[in-house]
């Protein structure tokens, strides 16, 4: 039953509902292919086959009286930044060493209201800091993807790693994320799937370990662009227990995904052609122009002045929430705990050990620019720049723009334990320049595979959407993955 993993999620929908295969076995299907191969992709922390076999029977009952719910039987991995009640929850940080939460996430509370089935908790950047999945406590996650001709392990990108590859290892149908700065477009561009960041608002917050709580919102990573839709569709949706979830109705996101661009104005910022660009992203770039226009769409040239001060302003403003957010965690009521001569020297001790050092490092940055002296010439500031940033996506989207296109990441996946990257923290930050403008403006975007560099690794392009707008970014980005005439797979060797 093995190859029921590589049924995409709509596909695996409908062979359940054509009683092609039960939950059940799709299941099991699953929890093999994790048994098989999770020792050397080590996206999953946790698993829990046991609670994963009930929920798909309970799945199979309700399928065979025709009560399916949206994603009926469809087995998920959920990132361990969402709290699931009874279940190992943990951010990947030895603080939270034990803890088991007694609630349930609204997020993954939607899923499994409408049928999903939980595989267990996926692996990821310690408190989702991190762009390559190196920061975990439990190791890194290895891309499912290598190089051609070489046998060098190389990241998945994150924070979400541990969702990417598990989606592209076939070891889940798809997979929860977060992004905060490019945690769900990156590690999906770096993968070969298909991940989109909604609007700040669109899913709810509660119950999902926060890093930066303007900045994070939750998000599915998918093999396809259908299969994300249908996700999102599920995940979405206002919850009173999260101030910042807006009322709106959820629409019917998978309705959109073949409704095309055909009198789309596509706009393509000036300033994300930086110096130093490599040519095969450029190349990807105006190819994925060409295909939406050969749809009918029409390409314009639109500026978004203040990009070059995306990065710094947010590499104040999310370390500062960290800062508040992270405060909390002290050894007294939960997760690890280590004696001192008094609760001062508990709480420190505690501290030292229980976080890694990536971050240590943005708890200690935002705690400097959050401090007095500081708090006016780096936070304010950076608060005012984020202001400036959103008003250039407004002013671009009045003027008729209806999605804007960039490339995803600035290269393809890097090698695990690249000695540039590992010594200096700034080059590593740079994998989010095309996406932290996404989150600092609250805006929807999707990465979408969209070809392969000179070595057979995966490259995905951004779509960028008005805000609430999800259904033009998945329509847009059908167009792309339908263009690009191939579905993306790694040819396995784990």
């Amino acid at each position: 039953m093995t190859e029921l993993t590589k049924l995409s999620l709509a596909d695996a929908r409908k062979g359940l509902k054509d009683k092609s295969f039960t939950a059940l076995e799709l299941t099991d299907a699953y929890l093999g292919a994790i048994d098989a191969g999770n020792d050397k992709i080590n996206a999953y922390v946790a698993t829990t086959p046991e609670q994963a076999r009930d929920m798909a029977k309970a799945s199979d009952a309700k399928l065979s009286k025709g009560e399916a719910g949206l994603l009926e039987g469809i087995p998920l991995g959920v990132k361990d930044l969402f709290a699931t009640k009874g279940v190992h929850t943990q951010a990947a940080s030895h603080i939270l060493d034990g803890f088991k939460p007694e609630y349930e996430s609204t997020v993954t509370a939607n899923l499994w209201r409408d049928g999903a089935v939980m595989l267990g908790k996926l692996n990821m950047d310690e408190f989702a800091m991190g762009s390559s999945n190196e920061t975990s406590y439990y190791g890194s996650v290895v891309n499912p993807y290598r190089a051609e001709g070489s046998n060098a392990n190389l990241v998945p990108g994150g924070s979400s790693g541990g969702s990417a590859a598990a989606v592209a290892a076939w070891m889940c149908a798809g997979a929860t994320a977060t992004d905060t700065g490019g945690s769900i477009r990156q590690p999906a561009a770096f993968t070969g799937t298909v991940g989109i960041k909604p609007t700040y608002g669109r899913c709810s917050r509660w119950g999902t370990v926060a890093f930066a709580s303007s900045l994070d919102q939750a998000g599915p990573i998918a093999r396809t662009v259908e299969d994300a839709a249908l996700m999102l569709q599920s995940m979405s949706g206002f919850d009173p227990k999260d101030s910042t979830s807006v009322d709106l109705a959820v629409p019917d996101f998978a309705a959109a995904v073949e409704r095309g661009v055909k009198g789309l104005t596509i706009g393509v910022p000036r300033e994300y052609r930086m110096d130093g660009m490599p040519a095969e992203i450029e190349a990807l770039w105006n190819q994925g122009l060409e295909w939406l226009k050969a749809e009918g769409a029409t390409v314009k040239d639109i500026s978004l002045p203040h990009t070059k001060y995306a990065l710094p302003a947010y590499y104040i403003v999310a370390p500062a929430e960290a800062s508040s957010n992270l405060a909390r965690y002290d050894g007294v009521k939960y997760g690890l705990r280590v004696s001192g001569k008094d609760i001062t020297d508990m709480y420190e001790l505690t501290r030292a050990a229980g976080f890694g050092r990536e971050v240590k490092r943005r708890i200690m940055i935002g705690t400097y620019v959050l401090s007095a002296g500081y708090f006016d010439a780096y936070y304010v500031k950076a608060q005012k720049l984020r202001t400036l940033i959103k008003k250039d996506f407004e002013d671009a989207f009045n003027a008729g723009v209806d999605t804007i296109l960039t490339p995803a990441t600035p290269s393809a996946a890097f090698a695990i334990g690249d000695e540039a990257l590992a010594s200096d923290p700034v080059a590593m930050y740079l994998n989010d320049v095309f996406t932290v403008t996404v989150n600092m403006a609250g805006l929807p975007g999707i990465a979408v595979p969209a070809g392969r560099d000179g070595k057979g690794l995966p490259l995905g392009l951004q779509l960028i959407g008005k805000p609430f707008d999800e259904e033009t970014l998945f329509a847009a980005a059908r167009v792309i993955e339908k263009s690009t005439g191939t579905r993306f797979a790694p040819t396995r060797w784990w």
